[in-house]
């Protein structure tokens, strides 16, 4: 690593660590949360997708759960040919990728290796649709996340890949947020006030 990647690396790290603890103080949260709930359930509608992979949220993340048990139990009421699934991922720590496992209100849940939430001995799904979460996201369906890599790692060997939607708040919002070689660019992005990408 040259001097400047080093210093872009610090730059990244230090934007993180600030946009985590803005997004952890925002005192009007569950509210902008709510309506970033209703946001996502009129962007489903429509969609064909009957396997989608989400997330489960951490130090003030938009939480994509609820919505998302709302539009599994809408596809059951609509007596859909296939029932709609929702996945969580299942960290690999060795190969820094992951695999989604179906998830639903109430299913044994157990810590992974970074001590966040994922189902325990559920099956493998494929999502056709992922929600991601952003630290922060700007033009271009560019995201800025934890820095492991490990959206990237994982879109780049799904096949087929899914449509990526990003989900965050307008307080993460970067307009100069630039990507690096090895980013790929969100397809969506979805904030309180809508969609954000495509323009």
């Amino acid at each position: 690593m040259d001097n400047s990647e080093g210093r872009q690396a610090q730059e990244k790290k230090t934007l993180r660590t600030a946009l985590i603890a803005e997004r952890l103080n925002m005192t009007d949260r569950q509210q902008r949360a709510a309506v970033l709930q209703d946001v996502m359930r009129i962007w489903l509608v429509g969609r064909p997708d009957t396997v989608v992979g989400a997330y489960w949220p951490i130090k003030g993340e938009f939480d994509p759960l609820p919505a998302l048990h709302r539009w599994k139990e809408d596809g059951e009421l609509i007596d859909q040919p296939q029932p709609r699934r929702i996945g969580l991922p299942v960290v690999d720590k060795v190969h820094k990728t992951m695999v989604f496992h179906a998830w639903y209100p109430g299913c044994r849940m157990e810590e992974d290796a970074y001590g966040i939430p994922k189902p325990k001995d559920t099956e493998v799904i494929v999502p056709t649709l992922l929600f991601i979460s952003c630290v922060g996201y700007g033009p271009g369906g560019h995201r800025l996340g934890y820095g492991g890599g490990f959206y990237d790692r994982t879109l780049a060997n799904l096949q087929p890949r899914p449509f990526t939607v990003g989900l965050g708040f307008t307080q993460g919002f970067l307009p100069d947020l630039e990507s690096e070689s090895h980013d790929i660019a969100l397809d969506a992005i979805l904030n309180e006030n809508g969609a954000v990408w495509p323009v």
